[in-house]
């Protein structure tokens, strides 16, 4: 069993960075793939970053790449995201994904079904 737990979202100014955290409770964390969702009002959650269990590789969604970073912190089991240059589309609440070490570790899962254990969200929101 893996309890994950998110922290460091709030306000920010359109342009301004945020740093999300994620830790985990468990063993055998450096083995699993990771990931950021996000889900804003009346959306459906996506996929936002993530690394393939393993950490063999990462991945990023589109409207993304290049303004955030996925890191993590083996030793003090816990993941991170690095987010610069928001703006209010990033508006969202943030969850903390983790998926066991199964299927090839090659690649990152991008959807909702393919996680086994979810965080309780931490919010963000950009003011314009």
């Amino acid at each position: 069993q893996v309890q994950l737990e998110e922290s460091g979202g709030g306000l920010v100014q359109a342009g301004g960075s945020l740093r999300l955290s994620c830790a985990a409770s468990g063993r055998s964390f450096s083995s699993y793939g990771m990931a950021w969702f996000r889900q804003a009002p009346g959306k459906e959650r996506d996929f936002v970053a993530g690394f393939s269990w393993n950490s063999v590789n990462t991945d990023y969604a589109g409207s993304v790449k290049g303004r955030f970073a996925i890191s993590r912190d083996n030793a003090k089991n816990t993941v991170y995201l690095q987010m610069n240059s928001l703006n209010p589309e990033d508006t969202a609440v943030y969850y903390c994904a983790a998926r066991g070490s199964r299927g090839s570790p090659l690649f990152v899962r991008t959807t909702t079904p393919e996680y086994d254990y979810w965080g309780q969200g931490t919010k963000v929101i950009v003011a314009s």
